[in-house]
């Protein structure tokens, strides 16, 4: 449905910047139209002194105001022809997507474990009988019975960590139920929060 003279911003041009909205822009867009150059200067002036009101927490930043002047360079696409109080050529850079950080397509068998608990079985494997290991082994079944409450698989008795710690060391940790007390669990501090319902 169309009705003249009303329009979504999905319609409308992309922001450049769009944390000043789209009113910023505009002015932006009016300054580089104005014809000279006197009054494209006091214009951007103005336009940058209601920027720096919008972002009052920035003020004690040493480069703030070099920012604002960048970020008016690059909403008028450096079409704005004006005697800039610093050097804009560096905004650029503001505007240049990071490039995507690669993400580690490991397999985890069993994902509510996590990469580092395996990694921790890993290295139960090979650590000798002793103190250490058998504080380490406490920390891990420990963390074990904690992702299991966390991510709810309904199983989160000692049974079942006990199985797959046996399980993903190869059977060289097997934790003794009747000598071993895990620590207390506070369901509710390892609960998802869930937005609740208003009424």
């Amino acid at each position: 449905m169309n009705i003249e003279g009303l329009d979504y911003n999905t319609q409308r041009e992309r922001l450049m910047l769009p944390q000043y909205g789209r009113e910023i822009q505009d002015m932006v867009d009016y300054a580089v139209s104005l014809p000279t150059k006197e009054e494209r200067q006091h214009c951007a002036e103005t336009i940058v002194s209601i920027m720096d009101r919008m972002n009052p927490q920035s003020r004690g930043n040493v480069d703030h105001m070099d920012k604002l002047w960048d970020h008016l360079a690059l909403m008028s696409n450096f079409k704005l022809d004006i005697d800039y109080p610093c050097d804009v050529s560096q905004a650029l850079k503001i505007a240049t997507k990071p490039e995507p950080m690669s993400y580690s397509t490991s397999r985890i068998p069993i994902r509510h474990y996590g990469k580092l608990l395996f990694e921790a079985f890993d290295k139960l494997k090979t650590m000798e009988p002793g103190a250490e290991r058998d504080a380490f082994v406490r920390s891990i079944a420990n963390q074990m019975k904690r992702s299991l409450v966390q991510w709810g698989h309904g199983s989160s008795d000692d049974e079942k960590v006990a199985s797959d710690l046996a399980r993903f060391t190869n059977g060289q940790i097997q934790l003794d139920l009747d000598s071993f007390k895990f620590d207390k669990i506070n369901e509710r501090e390892l609960a998802q929060p869930r937005n609740k319902k208003r009424r």
